[in-house]
This record gives structure tokens, sequence and C-alpha cells, in this order.
């Protein structure tokens, strides 16, 4: 019989774009109803598998986007959120497959549910893309969001420091700056997809934050210590201000976490 571990497997190997999304919700749907048993007996893949005529560039490799108006940039700030949220529909599926085994059913309920609405937040850009003419695989993406979930493929402390408490918190940064500009440019309905996100956002790196807290108690690190050690040690970019301060501290970081490593 499938389990959880198996559904997941499979969701992540799909490439097809509509059918990931579909697999995730159809899988976040079966466990919800008890129709798929909690079970961990598959390993994950180390890469998920994606459209296949996407093209990916190493990150240096990218064209550079403007901050315009036209038609084009838009084009591309919208391909870029859908890549980003593609992604993380593998990112969730992937912590709960690869790690749900080691952590309680709480952690599994919550990041399934993060990949729900990951899930739901790419059907929605994809189709604001598709009112400019344009759909998800028209542009090149890069690989670098993937590399943190290899990067921390061998510990569940290190992904949670790492992805939603770093990747995820970075997304409350820079939203309200993206969103004021769409609103500028007369796309309310953008707007309101941005702002969505930004809802959503906050409630993942807060599940991030408190199971982080949960692996420290159980295995007896100070969080505050490791969560700097591990951000350190595996996250190759570079913290730096503006914070969204008032969406972190709704998401469970304090200040005085992440300024001491900006």
């Amino acid at each position: 019989m499938t389990d959880l571990s198996q559904a997941i497997r499979d969701a992540l190997l799909t490439g097809d774009k509509r059918g990931k999304v579909m697999a995730t919700r159809a899988l976040v749907r079966d466990w919800r109803k008890g129709a798929l048993p909690t079970g961990f007996s598959m390993q994950m893949p180390d890469h998920p598998a994606w459209p296949e005529a996407l093209e990916v560039l190493p990150p240096g490799r990218m064209p550079k986007r403007g901050k315009g108006g036209s038609e084009r940039n838009r084009i591309a700030l919208w391909h870029s959120l859908a890549h980003i949220e593609f992604v993380a529909i593998d990112l969730a599926l992937d912590i709960v497959g690869r790690f749900g085994a080691e952590m309680d059913e709480q952690f599994t309920a919550d990041f399934l549910s993060v990949a729900a609405d990951e899930a739901m937040h790419f059907a929605l850009i994809e189709r604001h893309l598709a009112t400019m003419g344009a759909a998800y695989g028209d542009l090149p993406v890069h690989a670098g969001l993937w590399v943190s979930a290899q990067e921390t493929a061998h510990d569940v402390g290190a992904r949670l420091a790492s992805v939603p408490m770093v990747l995820e918190a970075r997304g409350l940064d820079v939203t309200p700056g993206t969103l004021k500009r769409v609103e500028s440019q007369g796309d309310a309905r953008g707007a309101q997809i941005l702002q969505r996100i930004l809802d959503d956002e906050i409630r993942h790196v807060a599940a991030g934050a408190r199971h982080f807290d949960a692996f420290c108690r159980t295995h007896g690190k100070q969080p505050k210590n490791h969560w700097k050690m591990l951000v350190n040690r595996h996250f190759r970019g570079v913290l730096k201000p503006p914070f969204n301060d008032s969406a972190r501290l709704a998401a469970g970081l304090s200040r005085d976490l992440y300024a001491s490593i900006a």
C-alpha cells in the first residue's frame, strides 16, 4: 500500500508543472482524510523533477531583470516568482519525506500545509502570467534555492535553519517592496496575490522557527547559538538589511537573532 513517503517521492519526481501541483494537492488531501497512511519507507530523490523544457542556468549567468513597468520586465518578475514558488513546493515536500520519520506528526502536518500553500501560490502566479501572454518555462531560471536543500539533506536542524528561517524569511523582507511596485503599475490582482503570499509566508516561517526550537530542546541545543552556527556553516549567501522586523517578529524571529549575524 502506498504510504506518505511514496506519494511525496512521486510528486517530487513529477516534472510537469500542473502535474506537480495536482499531485501535491492530492497527497495532502488524502493524508488529511486518513486515506494515505503516515509512513516513511521511501528515500527522497537528490533532485526533484522540473519541466523538461525549463532552461536552468548558473546564478551568475542569469539575465539581469529590469525594474521598470514594461511588459517584458513585468513578465520577468512574475516568472521569477513562479520559479520560487515551484521550488518551494519541492522544498516543503522534501522536508517531510526526508525528515518526517524523526520528527513528530505536527511537523508533518505543518509542512504538508506549507506544500499545499506553495502549490496554490504557484497556480495563482501561473494564472497571472497567462494574462500577460506568458507561462512558467518561457524564461531561464537558476537552481540556487535547491542548493540549500542539497547542503542540508543530512540534518533537519540545518534544513529548518536555512530554508524557512533564512530563505523564506528573506521573502518577508522583499515582498512588501515588490507589492508596492506592482500596485504602482496598476496591477491590483497581482498585489492581491502578493499579499496572500506574504500572509502565508509568515505562517511558514513561524512553523520553521517553532520546529527548530523543538528540535533544539530535544537535542539539548541553545536555539540562538545553534541557529547561528548552522547558518554560518550551510548558508552561502549573506544576511543583510533592510529587514521586515514586524513580519519577522510575527513569525517568531526576534531581531537579536538575525541581527547578530547580519
